[in-house]
């Protein structure tokens, strides 16, 4: 009987080794397939809010970790600096919108440093089905009126959702969650316009950090 424990205890033993290795080989060989979507898929939704004609430079290496009050809490944001031989000219930084129906909103804005807005997209949100959800570019547009607006002079007031007086839609039924990313892309864009004076002492991004 304890010939047999111990048989098989010493098969299960082999079979835990080789599944280990194997999942370990596994790992290693899909990895590098892994890091390369990811870069293929976070250099897209870059594309979508900073033309790639406007700079020459590699985005995604001219990465920055800010923390700034003004991007909605107090977690390190992603900052990436679009340059033009190799002069910063516009910047795509990840905010948040604290203040959602349903929680926080993840954001990305792409601006000059001069508050011209090129792009907003939504990167996570959890909010109403068929109400709040509207703000994803795959249930409709309205994220794209940000396109071609700017903030002069900290000029704000025509950026907020037409029932605050401002230039943008509220959906029917439902203003928090417009009214939560319009204030957060008009908070993100007013501070990449003070940025100019700090990109000598920005920390660049670890990819290990959360």
């Amino acid at each position: 009987m304890l010939d047999v424990i111990k048989k098989n205890g010493v098969t299960l033993a082999i079979f835990a080794a080789i599944t280990t290795g194997l999942t370990a080989m596994i790992h290693v060989i899909t990895q590098p397939e892994i890091e390369l979507q990811t870069e293929l898929k976070q250099q897209k939704l870059l594309d979508e809010v900073l033309p790639p004609i406007l700079y020459n430079n590699n985005i995604q290496s001219s990465c920055y970790s800010v923390c700034n009050p003004a991007l909605g809490d107090t977690r390190k944001h992603r900052l990436y600096i679009a340059k033009k031989n190799d002069k910063p000219i516009a910047a795509a930084i990840e905010t948040t919108a604290p203040d959602g129906y349903s929680g926080s909103i993840q954001i990305i804005v792409g601006a000059t440093f001069d508050g011209f807005v090129y792009g907003t997209r939504i990167v996570e949100h959890h909010e109403t089905p068929g109400l709040g959800d509207k703000i994803e570019l795959r249930l409709s547009n309205w994220i794209e009126s940000f396109h071609n607006k700017k903030i002069i002079n900290g000029h704000t007031e025509k950026f907020a959702v037409k029932k605050d007086g401002g230039d943008f839609d509220q959906f029917t039924g439902a203003t928090i969650t417009p009214r939560a990313v319009v204030n957060a892309v008009k908070r993100t864009v007013l501070y990449i316009q003070t940025l100019p004076k700090e990109l000598s002492v920005l920390p660049l991004y670890e990819i290990t950090e959360k």
